[in-house]
């Protein structure tokens, strides 16, 4: 990370002010939306991503709109490597006020199709890897007197998806595990909490389009059984994140904040 190359400046928007977020996940869809907007509303953000390119790219644009932005290729499967690229940040940043970390894995398939590769592989991404994150970043909150740790669930979290046991099974243990952080961090004033998108028009859903038989079939079954009919964006999904970053949600603890166009009721 090579803050002379970065053009890193403090914040320019009111709700994230001075603050520094690290986000996994950040180099497409969802987790590009949310750095982008916590970078626009002052926060100086380090964009991660297993592809560094990709990562890159993002910082490269928020620079280019005069916000700081560092990038760094990371894959969260590495405890090593994770707990490295937290406390760099601290050391060149000097703090870490929010974590979002976001990258997520998706596999299709019943107890019967779901490979044991994959059962593996959701389990080690979508827990674990979330895990090692907060680990990595909460004695640093602790130390500030606090912060905002950012995990991303899902709707399917909160509900069960035919088939998608892997998906399903992981994405509540993250809640969980959410919850549990929050009731143990809350007295340090680091909170925790889950945001849990539905369907977002991102590629991450392949694993549900190939489910459904393809684009087409994904498409109605969004049209028949979200009550508002339509893919959200990852612009909606941002706002969201902004609002866990920040100061408006300073009493929010433990929550699972679902934004699924009704999906779940």
């Amino acid at each position: 990370m090579n803050l002379a190359q970065t053009g890193l400046k403090h914040g320019f928007g009111p709700l994230l002010q001075g603050k520094v977020a690290l986000v996994t996940g950040a180099g497409s869809g969802i987790g590009r939306a949310g750095a982008m907007a916590m970078a626009r509303e002052g926060a100086q953000v380090v964009v991660t991503d297993l592809d560094g390119a990709k990562a890159a790219l993002v910082a490269g644009e928020l620079i280019g709109e005069g916000h700081g932005a560092v990038s760094e290729g990371l894959d969260v499967t590495d405890d090593a490597a994770m707990r490295a690229v937290v406390d760099r940040t601290v050391e060149t940043l000097g703090r870490l006020d929010i974590l979002h970390s976001h990258a997520g894995y998706q596999a299709e398939g019943d107890l019967e199709q779901v490979s044991l590769e994959d059962m593996d592989r959701s389990w080690l991404i979508n827990v674990r890897s979330h895990f090692i994150a907060a680990r990595a970043a909460v004695g640093h909150m602790k130390a500030r007197g606090g912060g905002s740790i950012i995990i991303t669930s899902s709707n399917s979290g909160v509900q069960y998806d035919r088939e998608m046991i892997a998906y399903a099974t992981t994405k509540h243990a993250t809640v969980a595990m959410t919850r549990q952080m929050a009731a143990d961090y809350a007295k340090y004033n680091v909170r925790f909490n889950t945001l849990c998108p539905g369907f977002i028009d991102t590629p991450f859903n392949a694993g549900f389009e190939k489910q459904m038989g393809g684009r087409d079939g994904l498409e109605n079954y969004i049209a028949q059984s979200i009550p508002m009919g339509r893919f959200g964006t990852t612009d909606e999904i941002a706002n969201s994140i902004l609002f866990l970053a920040s100061d408006m949600s300073s009493f929010m603890t433990g929550h699972a904040l679902v934004i699924d166009g009704g999906e779940c009721i």
